[in-house]
């Protein structure tokens, strides 16, 4: 005989919870299953109160189940948002958009109910009037209809109550839908996420956790808590509002490419500083790689070992492609205008990956060249910006250049010489050793001495000469002190991978040097060049401008 048992659930456990009771096993939308005779019965769907029917239930069954349910804690600790949601629903036997409506004080009234209701309480007034009173069965008639007046306005008020509450379930249910869709494509499509500081100053352990220290921006490492290793970079300061900042933010993210770090998202506080959220690079930034320990700048304090010339010339093609592609390929050329070893990240494979887009300046396409204030790294600093006469993709390119002569060499291009004090020190200017080695024919003079062997190195390490001119030849087109000279990215990848040949590169003046930080009472600066730069605007923000002649 079948018995009927309702079963009460207090609280919603796992996924996969399991009641057992009379030698009767109970699934989330399975069928009965009896674990003597493992025979099926009636499909059940998992309600809060459900109705149960066992072939084997005794007299002690009619009372109500109500000492809950085993968790077998599998599924649920490690669901979040919405599919956790979506196991408790199941669970429930509800669907999403049951489970989002609002309590209220209509929460489970039917029309059918109201309908009901209405009748017995009409019923229940005429029959205790008619006998309380014993007035005329016209004077009942009236009050009757009155009252039934009356009732059906209430009836029709709680009717369109009960609609509303129905819309606006619906239209809640539409608008999550909506939130989870746009979750979805967010991390789909990489839009950018806006984090809250708190989250983000939780993550860095209160911004403890240092990688490295610009002049306007600190970078600092970070664990999201879902275990995404994240870099964050703080930028001190705001040259733009917060709309022109979150417009710049939204066409960096957008863009995507092999090549590049990816954005993740950012945090503004107004009056406070920026926060844009990077993937963690494993592997460190480039200059920790192929600049001696004593050569690193001190907002490194790490050196990661020595890079082989074909990694090196690995990431000189990496690297074009990433600048090309923002130049060429993307609807607004973005200019990134602080390309330098430190800003170039290496991965676990030692590909090459372009970051920092703190400085980038979004340029239209009818744009040939777009003015903006001096800013960047010294060393690496194209002519034009202290020449004020604007800025294009080309300056991106005299940098790149200036970087790959560093890969060559494994030392900075401007960088002080000699034992002793300040005094007795010099200047030293990379590209023109360069050029004076080259028309030496002694070219492999410049590569980096620890890959030939040389300062105590015991083994040497392979190095192509072919490769090192293409490098060099490249590198000395790129840095023209004419931005018309210099190629453009794309003829950079194509000479790189030997698709283009590479003509011997033009001499160059080198009128500037760049803007070093020296002691003003040694300015490299010679008489015959004061004349042919004109004086900087004070809106610059170095203390000095150091030029120097040929």
């Amino acid at each position: 005989m079948w018995r009927r048992i309702s079963v009460h659930f207090q609280s919603v456990s796992p996924w996969r919870s399991v009641l057992k009771q009379n030698n009767v096993i109970i699934r989330p939308n399975q069928r009965l299953i009896n674990s003597a005779s493992s025979s099926s019965a009636t499909i059940f769907p998992f309600h809060r109160t459900a109705p149960l029917f066992s072939q084997h239930a005794t007299s002690d069954s009619d009372t109500i189940l109500s000492k809950g349910k085993k968790a077998v804690e599998d599924v649920m600790p490690i669901a979040t948002g919405h599919e956790r949601e979506e196991i408790e629903a199941e669970l429930q036997g509800r669907n999403l958009q049951e489970m989002d409506y609002p309590e209220g004080p209509f929460a489970g009234i039917s029309d059918s109910e109201v309908n009901e209701s209405v009748v017995v309480v009409l019923v229940v007034l005429i029959i205790t009037f008619r006998i309380a009173l014993g007035e005329s069965k016209a004077f009942f008639l009236i009050f009757g209809v009155s009252i039934a007046g009356i009732l059906g306005i209430i009836t029709w008020i709680f009717r369109q109550l009960l609609a509303d509450r129905r819309l606006k379930c619906e239209s809640i249910s539409e608008g999550r839908e909506l939130r989870l869709g746009y979750s979805f494509l967010r991390k789909v499509a990489g839009v950018p996420t806006k984090f809250r500081y708190k989250d983000l100053e939780e993550a860095t352990d209160n911004f403890q956790a240092l990688l490295g220290r610009g002049a306007s921006a600190s970078v600092f490492r970070g664990i999201l808590e879902d275990g995404t290793q994240i870099a964050v970079k703080r930028i001190e300061g705001a040259e733009h509002g917060e709309r022109e900042f979150l417009s710049e933010v939204a066409a960096i993210a957008s863009v995507q490419h092999f090549n590049l770090v990816r954005l993740l998202g950012f945090s503004t506080i107004p009056g406070g500083p920026r926060l844009l959220v990077y993937e963690f690079i494993q592997n460190r930034s480039l200059d920790t790689w192929i600049f001696p320990r004593t050569s690193i700048r001190h907002s490194s304090t790490y050196s990661s070992g020595l890079l082989s010339w074909n990694l090196r010339y690995r990431v000189a093609i990496d690297v074009a492609k990433a600048l090309a592609y923002l130049h060429h390929d993307c609807r607004s050329r973005i200019l990134h205008l602080d390309v330098k070893p430190e800003n170039i990240l290496l991965d676990e494979n030692f590909r090459a990956l372009v970051s920092d887009f703190g400085l980038s300046k979004l340029m239209g396409r009818d744009e040939s060249r777009v003015y903006t204030t001096v800013r960047g790294t010294r060393g690496y600093l194209a002519p034009e910006w202290l020449l004020e006469h604007g800025i294009s993709e080309k300056s991106d390119i005299y940098s790149y250049g200036m970087v790959l002569l560093e890969i060559v060499g494994g030392r900075r291009n401007v960088r002080l010489e000699g034992d002793g004090e300040n005094s007795q020190r010099k200047w030293s200017y990379f590209p023109r050793i360069v050029v004076e080695k080259m028309k030496e024919g002694k070219l492999m003079e410049i590569v980096d001495e620890r890959l030939l062997g040389r300062e105590g190195s015991e083994v040497s390490v392979p190095v192509d000469e072919r490769e090192v001119k293409t490098l060099v030849h490249v590198a000395l087109w790129c840095i023209q002190e004419d931005p018309r000279r210099r190629p453009s990215m794309a003829r950079v990848v194509d000479m790189l991978e030997g698709r283009l040949k590479v003509e011997n590169p033009p001499e160059t003046e080198m009128i500037v040097v760049d803007l070093l930080s020296i002691d003003q009472d040694e300015p490299v600066v010679t008489r015959q060049m004061e004349s042919r730069v004109p004086p900087l605007q004070s809106g610059y923000s170095f203390t000095l401008s150091c030029l120097s002649g040929r």
